[in-house]
């Protein structure tokens, strides 16, 4: 009995050992996947807590070393670069509205100990209202702390008495700002060695460019840092930013260290002040993350200055790949709908037919946009046709579309679109095909399809059959069951159309 009962003991310390996925509390949860075998069931819940609240593993973070060492993941060519003895002075606003303390520690101590003190001239710290009790009294005693240890450097604390959105927390950085260059930076970051000195000799060489690290990804589970070579910035037209090939000049000079023109931006930005107010800063109306970014990226490239000579053709932007920024990604919506009513012209029925929304009347608050029209009058910005073919050729124009809704577009050709719709050039979509044999509908890359000699074109008239042009068999349901057959007169519609077909 002693001999059994030793072993089961054993057993169980084993398990534990190991972390057997029995002894998981949360084995669903994307926490736990990778990370966390180990924990007891204590440490579990206090883990899953702090996930569930932001979105990553903050258990790990309070844990990690404030001043810990990133890799570096430069290109090797970028340590044997010079910059000017003479750059722009910076300051840095980090932006933050209920952020767990030790990010914000980390953030700070890596930008004070990875920026050269005659560079730095302030640190800015918004506070978008936050309501977590330890960015009172514990944050303030960081801080004051910090200052001590660093009187040479300006640290400014701004709150807002009640939450303002993103955009204003970067506009009220920006105006609280007194260097000549401002870098406006998410607060879950840590920056890289040398990250400030390719940024501002950017600036320094034309202070109309808007410059852009390249972000690393900090993993939300294990919080190690993921090398992301350099790409530049776009966006779909859903509005989500993306990232996208550089030209293909950049290219030709196979040199992973040269900064590349990029078409938007992801968020986080460094420019010059004034230049930043004089094209207008961001837009106030947009309170959540990610619209504000592609705004910016259309009216800095479309931007014609009319009133200083110096400036010719506006200005532009680029990711600036010796510069490098590690950052837990976190995924928000866009206010998608502002940015194509202010900026898009004639190409805004792209993001409703994106969202899956109707052209007209879709019942979505924008807030008064009349403001920012005027603005782009004023400043005689370039329409977003020029946009897109000087700028960003590669987004892709959906000028044959006769209807869309529940993610099924149809279009003049007979193509019926399945699913998400690319938003690039020289990338396939999804056709639904009729395979021509058997009575299963086929789900295919439309250039696949048709090497295959599938049929993927289709009449249909709204309220009609959907019939196969080539098979004259149609799309039906069956017990259930989406099927090809024989027609026997189903009607189908779709729910939003675009021009009669």
């Amino acid at each position: 009995m002693q001999k059994m009962m030793e072993e089961m003991q054993n057993n169980i310390e084993e398990k534990k050992s190991r972390g057997d996925h029995q002894s998981m509390l949360f084995p669903e949860s994307s926490l736990f996947k990778k990370w966390g075998r180990n924990l007891s069931h204590d440490e579990q819940r206090e883990a899953q807590a702090g996930y569930n609240k932001y979105g990553y593993n903050v258990y790990l973070s309070d844990r990690l070393p404030i001043n810990r060492q990133l890799p570096d993941t430069r290109d090797p060519r970028c340590a044997t670069k010079v910059y000017p003895e003479q750059l722009p002075s910076l300051s840095v606003v980090l932006i933050y509205l209920n952020e767990a303390l030790s990010v914000i520690k980390r953030a700070i101590h890596s930008i004070i100990h990875r920026t050269p003190d005659h560079l730095l001239k302030e640190l800015i710290l918004v506070d978008d209202h936050s309501t977590n009790e330890d960015l009172g009294e514990s944050l303030d005693f960081y801080v004051a702390t910090t200052q001590k240890q660093h009187p040479q450097l300006k640290i400014l604390r701004v709150r807002h008495d009640r939450q303002m959105g993103l955009a204003q927390a970067r506009i009220t950085g920006w105006a609280a700002a007194s260097a000549d260059v401002v870098a406006i930076l998410d607060i879950h970051i840590e920056v890289n060695v040398m990250w400030a000195e390719p940024l501002l000799a950017q600036i320094k060489a034309d202070r109309t460019v808007v410059v852009s690290p390249v972000f690393d990804r900090v993993n939300y589970d294990d919080l190690e840092v993921v090398l992301y070579p350099p790409y530049a910035h776009g966006f779909d037209w859903e509005l989500w930013c993306t990232y996208v090939p550089f030209s293909p000049e950049w290219y030709k000079h196979n040199d992973g260290s040269t900064p590349g023109k990029s078409p938007s931006l992801m968020g986080i930005l460094v420019a010059d002040r004034a230049f930043l107010g004089e094209i207008g800063t961001l837009d106030a109306g947009m309170d959540v993350y990610g619209g504000e970014n592609v705004e910016l990226g259309i009216r800095v490239r479309s931007f014609v200055v009319v009133v200083m000579s110096v400036w010719t053709c506006g200005g532009s932007i680029k990711v600036v790949p010796c510069s490098k920024i590690a950052h837990i990604e976190r995924a928000h919506k866009p206010n998608a709908l502002r940015v194509a009513d202010i900026w898009m012209d004639e190409y805004k029925y792209h993001v409703h037919i994106a969202w899956n929304l109707p052209l007209n009347d879709h019942g979505i608050d924008i807030g008064d946009t009349s403001e920012r029209k005027k603005l782009r009058e004023k400043l005689g910005c370039k329409p977003f046709k020029w946009y897109m073919e000087n700028v960003y050729p590669s987004l892709d124009l959906w000028i044959d579309f006769l209807g869309y809704g529940g993610h099924t577009t149809y279009k003049e050709s007979g193509e019926f679109y399945i699913g998400e719709i690319i938003s690039h050039k020289n990338t396939d979509n999804r056709c639904l095909a009729d395979p021509g044999t058997g009575n299963v509908p086929g789900l295919y890359k439309c250039k696949e399809a048709l090497t295959r000699n599938m049929s993927i074109n289709w009449d249909f008239k709204q309220g009609g059959e959907l019939r196969n042009r080539k098979t004259n068999r149609c799309v039906e349901i069956h017990h259930h069951t989406l099927v090809i057959q024989n027609c026997s007169g189903q009607r189908w519609s779709i729910k939003h159309v675009i021009k009669p077909f």
